[in-house]
């Protein structure tokens, strides 16, 4: 019984994790349409720098906290300066598109083993976090419970944004519609900028948190990034509700997956996916794009 409540605890935290990865990742190909390959490496790019602050790579020390919101805001910057420089100049160009981000996420890669080395870096959990939590006979990690009420609060969060304010209401017409939205005098272009850049702040600041249960490698970046299109694939592009829904259930399928059944773990990951693309290609919230 204890086995099972630790792994599906695990389970939600992962989950957790993937939907700050996936949310952003959503929101741009649903507002953009930009097949962004890049996400992964933003997700490591975050975890190397944050780490950097955290285990003092440069001869001091930050809070873990502190140094979780300059990661966040210094992969934003290079997210959006991305979409400004480079795929604001392919619009509608979905080959030049996928080549340019894969290309970024292949710079990206070695540059962070350029800079930080092939060893892995082991970053340590917050301060106050670093116990357990009992119920009953069950032991509970604090800081993995902490994840999972991160990631409602920043799902509370985009849900306010997206359906209460009026950029939100902006960010909605331009997925359904980015055509009637530039007739109405919305932005598009400035939207693209915002999204792109809360979509890679997203990803980094998922890819610190991850840290201390993950660690921080060469390749992390590839182990993340098909578990963020199975997300998305699941849940609908451009749909906060099925990045969240999409989340838990990859971390389901993937954490009792590795321990049932590793030899088929990609297998049982990967099916669900298949089903969905034969069956509702738009995924289970979201909708057809035109």
């Amino acid at each position: 019984m204890n086995f099972w409540l630790v792994l599906t605890v695990n389970s939600i935290t992962f989950g957790g994790l993937l939907f700050l990865l996936s949310a952003g990742f959503s929101l741009i190909f649903g507002l953009m349409r930009i097949p962004n390959l890049t996400h992964g490496s933003l997700f490591m790019l975050g975890a190397y720098v944050g780490a950097t602050f955290t285990v003092g790579l440069l001869g001091f020390k930050l809070n873990f906290w502190l140094a979780a919101i300059l990661a966040t805001l210094a992969v934003a910057a290079i997210g959006a300066l991305a979409e400004r420089l480079l795929l604001r100049r392919l619009p509608g160009d979905q080959l030049a598109q996928v080549l340019v981000t894969l290309g970024l996420s292949f710079m990206a890669a070695d540059l962070c083993l350029m800079l930080w080395g092939g060893d892995p870096l082991n970053v340590t959990t917050p301060d106050g976090l670093g116990g357990f939590v009992r119920v009953g006979t069950v032991a509970f990690p604090m800081y993995r419970l902490a994840i999972i009420a991160i990631a409602i609060v920043v799902a509370v969060g985009l849900w306010l944004l997206l359906d209460r304010t009026r950029l939100g209401a902006m960010i909605r017409a331009g997925v359904d519609d980015p055509d009637m939205a530039r007739v109405v005098g919305i932005r598009v272009s400035q939207l693209f900028t915002i999204v792109f850049a809360l979509g890679a702040g997203l990803a980094a600041f998922a890819g610190i948190i991850g840290g201390p249960i993950l660690s921080v490698y060469p390749g992390l970046d590839q182990d993340m990034l098909p578990l963020a299109l199975v997300v998305v694939i699941l849940g609908g592009t451009g749909s906060l509700l099925g990045s969240f829904v999409g989340s838990i259930i990859v971390g389901f399928i993937y954490n009792f997956g590795q321990a049932l059944l590793p030899e088929l773990a990609y297998f049982v990951l990967f099916m669900p996916m298949l089903l969905v693309l034969l069956l509702r290609p738009q995924g289970l919230f979201g909708r057809q794009i035109p």
